[in-house]
């Protein structure tokens, strides 16, 4: 085809051209260039992520503790699987595995897996959970049944059978009771009302019933001991519908944050000891982290007309205030909350994250406010996720420490198993909050949008 371009087009189209690359090599300046909309350099993934790519994150977890945690019993010298269960015996074990399917930290992932069901609608989660929760019912009656004669006698559910802390009871008594709630179809009210006595009647108390601990120093209170306790009071609660649940968990509320929470910052202190003249402040991430799911748990499932529902929705609140102040650029929190100089922590992110999510969700804090600090906070969560399915940046297992060296250097371990449960239960609140809202970058910014 012939040329029709005149001369004098193609000197124009190339005069322009030039301009533009003359323009493009300069400077950008309040003349040249609309600064506001230049793309900032963001050290975590900015804006809302599609729900499928929220799955496609927690997925890789599911995988990962899909193989790596035990689903059957096995005889540690012929590493045959047991499947009659009344004939286990002193060699009977889980399969090996990664992680502790009766620990707290698993409570919480059972927890977890159950709520992306919720979320997603796709039943493979909640498999995860209702088949190890029902391995552990399915064998215990033998190991009831050997304790009647031999308390010592070797069983991979010792802590459950006999708990000897809140850290055995109280998150898996919890996970346990929402798996009945939810249909699971095995027999688990015997363990569950092991630990509800264990929690009620056995542990250490204040003389004002104060749940507490003769560790590090006697007479002790861990904040931990809030989640460890509350939630499964207030599932039993609602299990039951005796209200002396509820009344514990409401006590327990107000007496810890009474003692431990500083109503300036908005944030709880880790452990308080009574002996202490002066109460050290050492505000650990954590278990802070403990205390604000604990409200929320509670607040889940107590009555509207109970006595204490209005404070107990009132110190979420507080808490909540104090904790967004303190979120870093990244999206994550510190080790120590107010101290910038400790290092980014991944469980306790991802605990603020669903808390302040589920406060959302439920209407209990304003969504126009916090919405965009629980997306800014899954977003530096899912980088932690790694292409395993390992939760990176997580803090191990930490006692009560009155120095900062101490929370400081505490290591950080994929086998840490706190961040796990915490990453699903964040990523499945985050699913219905982004279900139940609409976003935009609005002048550069993530806000909710307004309908």
């Amino acid at each position: 085809m012939k040329n029709t371009r005149s001369p004098f087009k193609i000197t124009l189209i190339f005069s322009f051209l030039c301009l533009n690359i003359i323009l493009a090599q300069e400077p950008a300046n309040d003349v040249t260039t609309p600064l506001h909309l230049l793309q900032p350099d963001y050290p975590t993934p900015y804006g809302v992520k599609s729900i499928d790519e929220i799955v496609v994150t927690l997925d890789r977890v599911y995988n990962y503790l899909e193989t790596e945690t035990a689903a059957k019993l096995i005889d540690a010298t012929t590493k045959k699987e047991i499947t009659d269960f009344k004939k286990l015996n002193q060699n009977s074990i889980f399969e090996p595995g990664a992680f502790r399917l009766t620990s707290y930290e698993w409570g919480v992932t059972y927890a977890g897996m159950t709520q992306i069901t919720e979320a997603t609608g796709d039943p493979k989660y909640a498999d995860y959970t209702n088949k190890r929760l029902k391995l552990i019912a399915d064998i215990a009656p033998f190991y009831l049944e050997k304790y009647k004669k031999d308390k010592d006698y070797p069983s991979p559910i010792v802590q459950s059978l006999q708990p000897h802390a809140l850290d055995d009871a109280g998150a898996i008594c919890a996970a346990m009771i929402k798996a009945k709630r939810a249909g699971l179809n095995a027999e688990l009210q015997p363990l569950i009302d092991n630990f509800i006595d264990y929690i009620s009647n056995k542990q250490f108390r204040f003389p004002d019933g104060t749940l507490a601990r003769n560790r590090p120093q006697a007479n002790t209170l861990w904040l931990d001991d809030l989640f460890m306790s509350v939630p499964a009071l207030a599932q039993m609660g609602k299990l039951t519908g005796d209200n002396k649940y509820y009344d514990d968990a409401v006590k327990q509320v107000r007496q810890f944050s009474k003692r431990m929470f500083n109503e300036e910052k908005g944030l709880y202190m880790h452990g308080w000891v009574e002996a202490m003249d002066y109460h050290p402040e050492y505000r650990w991430a954590r278990a802070n982290g403990w205390a604000v799911m604990t409200l929320i748990e509670l607040l889940d499932v107590l009555p509207k007309e109970h006595e204490g529902y209005q404070d107990v929705l009132e110190q979420l609140q507080a808490h909540i205030k104090g904790l967004v102040q303190y979120q870093d650029g990244t999206g994550f929190w510190h080790q120590l909350i107010d101290r910038n100089d400790s290092y980014l922590e991944t469980s306790a992110t991802a605990i603020y994250t669903y808390s302040i999510a589920k406060a959302i969700n439920n209407g209990y804090i304003d969504k126009m406010a916090f919405s965009p600090v629980v997306i800014l906070g899954w977003n530096a969560v899912a980088t932690k996720v790694n292409d395993k399915g390992q939760v990176e940046g997580t803090c191990v297992g930490t006692g009560m420490g009155f120095d900062p060296a101490f929370y400081y250097h505490r290591p950080i371990n994929v086998f840490a198993a706190h961040g796990y449960g915490p990453v699903l239960l964040a990523g499945s609140e985050v699913i219905k909050l982004i279900k139940a809202n609409t976003f935009e970058i609005n002048d550069s910014s993530l806000q909710l949008k307004v309908e």
